[in-house]
């Protein structure tokens, strides 16, 4: 009786604590939700208050003091509201009352901001800082534009003297000045600032014979970021009509209060009947097109007007004129960025072949200015007044000499004129990306994902975050403020780079704004400065010296190794946001990442070992924790299964995880004798006379081969539970044969999933038919790659993902599956090891595909002689990509097109395979732009081939990887300096007289790009 009584006593205190700790709790977490409130209000007032200074602070610098203070304040509030979603919000009461101390300094923090808000307020009001902003009339900020503007258009006038001559002539037939009748056709000129598009326009405009003897009035109108409509229209009327009609109307209108309408009506008038020729210099934005075309031009006149805009967002091009009026002026060719330089810094073309040295930094500089005319011409006037000793000087120091020398003030304001337009969302989102080392290609996925796990993207409501993200990139490309690099066939952007001088204003921008900081800087330390991005270049990093408390993102970079200095999983980095080690040279071993799961606000994670420095053979557990993580990258790591904690990241959107599946060590099927003699040897590899890699990499190897059971696959095996990670979007690479029956039947339950690559090697008839049936249930799955030794089970599936785009099968089929008749949106096929029939007539499936654009045929795909392209087939098709033919059993001989098939084919790619039958019927191909023979690629009858290339009308170009000598030529008789045109250079074989103007002998092989045999790369 009294054990109960004690019990019960018992019962009650814990009870009576609970309670009296969960209204400590509540009262705790009342008082911070107060001060979160408040603060969360001060935050948008904040962001609002900096979107509106950014037009003016640069010239204002107690606003830019205090808009700097500003935007420190207001990161860290969001710090602080981040780690109260993590404390508070998402945490159980049981959780949160086990963390109080927590609590509490977050509590305090809290409160310290709120102060610290006020205080910010007071200062204001001490110094009337905003006022001081809105006193800037809009007067001040047309003549900053104007003078930005005046100040490139004086700098590039000289540029007409080289490289202009050629684009003239293509713009004014575009113009099409000989059409005297229709509708009025606007033309644009698009491109990055600097480039010339002013001088082009101005000089086509000048034009005696073409312009001024074709049109019977012209106008040139500069319309820049600011105008008054009223000057503008005045304007007008004075070029097109006569001062003196300007003068009647004013006189006609004075006293009245409407003149814009009055004028623009007047004008209407008087162009009604005219053939005019009006350019609109430097447009900026739709609006103000749209008010210049309803208000100004007649609709009624079909005198055949031209008008020719002048702007860099090709995107507003696109909504002034259709594309096919839209002419995209180029940097200029290199011969001519070198004379241009070589001519404003007063040096000649005969010095480059003497001195090698100033040959080198001649190419240097013109490639540092991207052959911009008006980046050539600045830094050649600089170079004008130096020694030639002195030109790697300004070379070097051309980065930080933007900041400060007044020579560059005209190529600095290139940059930042085009970037004081972005609106502030983009604004972010362009800095982010000097992040990436000079000349870097940047890939559109990967910075895609972290601008949204850095929270740059604002999501839209019934859009994909990731759209929108991908939306700001292309915005960025219209804006031409980054270039697109690589294109894919649906000529969507896949990669982009930044021009040297723009990336080198954008550091000075993020070095202003403590924004982002680039190590080797050479500072020494930064302690007193709050950065909020790291990137590393090099061994360069070992400088960085400041606290990491607020660091964001870290990323690393370099040819070098880098010295780490940087505790990469440190508690110090406990607010970051994107880790991206998948181009650092440092090793990144098991140990390193056990504390992962401290980095609570973690969403980017990439640990890819792209270079091979990645040593993680396991995901700890503590992964479990990051429950904000979008992204997770582990390619090329020795990781074979994921823990079951993954299934716990209910916000993971992207999941890739390619295991490394080569030995170096421990390869038990080829060398066993090898291997037993390392395992022996294991002690060995841990003592100090050992290279530390060596042994970090020694044990990742046994790891992977024991846990796998010395698996060559190159996916893992995933937990029970998959099927809860609701949100994932891409998947790969699976195992199949290791993964539970179970959990593959849960793939299917992944119906946001677009892109999935599973490995079925060696798995049972029951895993791929629960595999089979779970594919049929992804509605939203665009990309499908599917590796194994036979894939006879795909011929189940009855209803194939109705969206299905990109389709990758590498293992046996025998015959082509009847639901790829159903394959309507299919853009990209690729087939090795099929051994397809000709009885299946899979040509004739394949041809009637109404969207295939690209068809790639690997090893062993199709046992045929003759692949003929019949005629109405392929109706889309834009390349052919064959690769293996004649290895292990291929047979193929040749490739024939019929009348009318393939009519969009612009592309023959023939590598490892030797057509002794050759290639015919090329002639029908009407849009063929190239036939490329790569490595080990032979066509008998090469010559033949060669004269079909030369009669095609649409000039296409025969590329070889082999010299011309080399191939099969056929009936003609071979010319006696066979020596000569063996040469790797196209140039040199076709000073040997060996091959035509259309012929471009390839480099010799780099075999990263070529077909490497047994690989499950695609050609």
């Amino acid at each position: 009786m009294a054990e109960t009584v004690v019990s019960m006593a018992r019962s009650m205190l814990k009870g009576a604590i609970s309670k009296a700790a969960a209204a400590a709790e509540l009262s705790l977490v009342m008082g911070v939700q107060k001060d979160i409130w408040f603060i969360k209000d001060e935050l948008k007032t904040m962001q609002a208050f900096l979107a509106a200074a950014e037009a003016t602070k640069h010239r204002d610098m107690l606003l830019k003091v205090w808009a700097e203070q500003v935007r420190d304040l207001s990161y860290n509030i969001e710090d602080c509201m981040d780690e109260f979603m993590v404390h508070v919000r998402s945490q159980s009461l049981t959780k949160r009352l086990l963390n109080l101390k927590d609590r509490r300094r977050l509590a305090v923090q809290i409160r310290n901001l709120k102060s610290r808000v006020e205080e910010v307020s007071n200062r204001n009001t001490r110094y009337n800082l905003i006022n001081t902003e809105y006193s800037k009339t809009i007067d001040e900020v047309d003549s900053y534009s104007e003078d930005v503007r005046n100040h490139s258009s004086s700098n590039i006038d000289e540029g007409e003297l080289v490289g202009f001559a050629k684009p003239k002539e293509e713009l004014i037939q575009v113009v099409d000045v000989n059409t005297k009748d229709g509708p009025a056709k606007v033309i644009c000129v698009v491109g990055m600032g600097g480039l010339g598009k002013t001088t082009l326009a101005r000089k086509t405009y000048e034009s005696k014979q073409d312009i001024v003897n074709n049109f019977s009035c012209c106008a040139w109108i500069t319309v820049s970021q600011s105008f008054f409509k009223i000057d503008m229209l005045k304007d007008m009327i004075r070029q097109l009509v006569g001062v003196e009609s300007l003068k009647n109307c004013l006189t006609e209108l004075e006293g009245k209060v409407m003149q814009v309408k009055d004028l623009a009506e007047y004008l209407r008038e008087q162009l009604k009947d005219e053939r005019y020729f009006i350019v609109l210099d430097d447009l900026w934005t739709l609006d103000t097109w749209r008010w210049i075309q309803d208000i100004v031009f007649p609709s009624s006149n079909k005198k055949g007007s031209r008008i020719v805009v002048t702007t860099r967002d090709v995107g507003l091009a696109k909504e002034c004129t259709p594309e096919s009026l839209i002419y995209h002026l180029k940097p200029l060719d290199s011969v001519d960025a070198t004379n241009l330089l070589l001519k404003k810094s007063r040096k000649l073309h005969e010095d480059l072949e003497k001195d090698d040295k100033f040959k080198n930094i001649v190419e240097r500089l013109v490639k540092k200015c991207g052959r911009v005319p008006l980046a050539v011409l600045t830094i050649g006037g600089i170079l004008a007044t130096k020694n030639i000793v002195e030109w790697e000087d300004v070379y070097s120091q051309l980065p930080s000499e933007l900041e400060s020398n007044q020579s560059l003030e005209a190529l600095r304001r290139m940059v930042t004129l085009s970037y004081n337009h972005l609106p502030s969302h983009l604004k972010s989102c362009f800095l982010y990306l000097s992040i990436f080392p000079e000349d870097w290609e940047i890939q559109m996925r990967r910075v895609v994902e972290r601008w949204i796990a850095e929270g740059f993207v604002r999501a839209k409501t019934g859009v994909n975050i990731e759209d929108v993200g991908k939306a700001y990139f292309s915005e960025l490309i219209n804006r031409s403020l980054i270039q697109s690099s690589r294109v894919s066939i649906d000529g969507v952007v896949k990669s982009c780079r930044v021009h040297d001088i723009v990336r080198d204003v954008m550091v000075s921008i993020c070095r202003d704004e403590n924004f982002v900081y680039m190590a080797g800087d050479n500072v020494t330390s930064v302690t007193e400065e709050t950065f909020r991005h790291i990137a590393c270049h090099g061994s360069k990093c070992q400088n960085v010296d400041m606290d990491l408390s607020h660091i964001r993102s870290l990323t690393a970079f370099g040819d070098r190794p880098l010295v780490q200095s940087l505790p990469i999983f440190s508690p110090d980095l406990r607010m970051l946001r994107a880790l991206d080690l998948e181009n650092a040279r440092f090793q990144v071993i098991q140990k390193d990442i056990s504390n992962i799961g401290l980095l609570r606000h973690l969403k980017y994670v990439n640990l890819s070992g792209l270079l091979g420095t990645s040593y993680i053979y396991k995901l700890p557990r503590s992964i479990g924790k990051l429950q904000g993580l979008r992204t997770l990258n582990i390619r090329y790591s020795y990781i074979t299964a994921l823990p079951t904690e993954i299934c716990k990241l209910k916000s993971l959107h992207s999941l890739r995880c390619t295991r490394i599946s080569y030995y170096d060590f421990f390869d038990l099927h080829y060398h066993p004798k090898r291997c037993l003699a390392r395992t022996f040897s294991l002690p060995m590899l841990f003592t100090p006379l050992v290279n530390p890699t060596v042994g970090a990499k020694t044990v990742a190897e046994l790891h992977m081969a024991w846990s796998s059971c010395w698996s060559r696959s190159e996916g893992v095996s995933l937990p029970r539970g998959i099927g809860n990670v609701k949100e994932l979007q891409i998947l790969k690479v699976v195992d199949i044969n290791r993964s539970g029956r179970k959990t593959i039947k849960e793939l299917g339950g992944l119906l946001k999933l677009k892109k999935l690559c599973v490995e079925a090697e060696g798995a049972t008839k029951q895993k791929c038919k629960a595999l089979g049936d779970a594919i049929q249930n992804l509605s939203a799955l665009q990309s499908l790659e599917v590796r194994g030794g036979t894939l006879e089970w795909l011929h189940v599936v009855s209803s194939p993902p109705p969206m299905l785009r990109t389709l990758k099968l590498y293992g046996y089929l025998g015959e082509i599956p009847v639901w790829f008749g159903n394959l309507m949106h299919l853009v990209k096929l690729h087939l090795q090891d099929s051994e397809l029939k000709e009885e299946g007539k899979p040509m004739e499936i394949l041809g009637a595909m109404p969207n295939l654009k690209i068809l790639s045929l690997g090893w062993l795909s199709y046992y045929v002689e003759i692949l003929v392209f019949k005629t109405g087939a392929f109706p889309n098709l834009n390349k052919l990509d064959i690769c293996g033919g004649n290895r292990l059993g291929d047979c193929l001989r040749g490739v024939t097109f019929k009348d009318g098939a393939s009519p969009l084919m612009e592309m023959v790619q023939i590598s490892s395979t030797r057509l002794k039958s050759g290639i015919t019927g090329i002639n029908k191909l009407p849009r063929l732009k190239e036939i490329s023979l790569g490595y080990d690629g032979r066509v008998a009858k090469l010559a033949m081939l060669q004269g079909e290339v030369d009669a095609h009308r649409n000039s296409p170009v025969l590329r070889l990887r082999q010299a011309w000598s080399q191939h099969d030529l056929g009936y003609v008789v071979q010319r006696s300096n066979d020596a000569q045109v063996e040469s790797s250079s196209a140039a040199a074989a076709e000073a040997a007289g060996e091959c035509s103007s259309q012929v471009v002998v390839m480099p010799p092989m780099i075999h990263s790009q070529d077909c490497p045999p047994y690989t499950y790369n695609s050609c």
